[in-house]
């Protein structure tokens, strides 16, 4: 069985790529997060897009743990915030991961805008490195509109607030998807599912003797 990390802690998105993983019949890989390896310095989040974030914390962790990384940037862009939070989504409040916290200030900033200028998009860049230096980068988009008030208790992040295109006939946020719909429509299940040839690949080969 060979190993592919997976740059994060966060047990839903660890979740994600696990079922993605599972889905695809890719019996070859078992998917790891970060408290399953030894710790290491994690490069700080400096990059200006997505993709270079991912980027950042796929080649970190190839090169602390030798073991093929995934890593995940993702976020909301709103189109009456000129496409904030963009990148800074995590940590839109000021603290990083204070999903209550972010989607309360969301709301406030928003709160004068009209339904037809609501739209958004959630957009994920998924980087795969490997220990040899390869790199593959993907992009998935969702688009939607922001919801007035949370709806929903699945999903994390910005969740309750978006309301996708795809169903939009049905007035369900992303929060209120089950997990199969939100894998088969959302931003990240798009990524993912670009990286899963890679992803074969790796199962494929050989596990090295540790």
């Amino acid at each position: 069985m060979n190993k592919v990390l997976l740059a994060s802690r966060n047990a839903k998105k660890l979740t994600e790529l696990r079922r993605v993983v599972a889905a695809a019949g890719l019996g070859g890989l078992e998917v790891v997060g970060l408290d399953d390896v030894p710790e290491y310095p994690e490069e700080p989040e400096t990059g200006a897009t997505f993709e270079e974030n991912a980027l950042i914390k796929a080649r970190s962790g190839a090169l602390a743990t030798g073991l093929p990384c995934v890593a995940d940037d993702s976020g909301i862009s709103v189109d009456a915030l000129n496409g904030m939070p963009g990148v800074l989504s995590a940590r839109w409040s000021g603290v990083h991961g204070d999903d209550e916290a972010n989607n309360r200030l969301l709301l406030a900033q928003v709160n004068d805008v009209p339904d037809e200028r609501r739209g958004a998009g959630f957009v994920s860049a998924c980087a795969l490195v490997t220990p040899a230096g390869a790199e593959t980068v993907v992009r998935g988009e969702w688009r939607g509109v922001l919801l007035s008030e949370p709806k929903g208790d699945n999903g994390f992040g910005y969740d309750p607030l978006f309301a996708p295109n795809d169903e939009i006939a049905a007035g369900r946020s992303s929060a209120e998807l089950s997990a199969q719909e939100k894998d088969a429509l959302s931003h990240r299940g798009k990524a993912l599912a670009q990286l899963i040839p890679a992803l074969r690949t790796l199962g494929e080969k050989q596990p090295t003797a540790e």
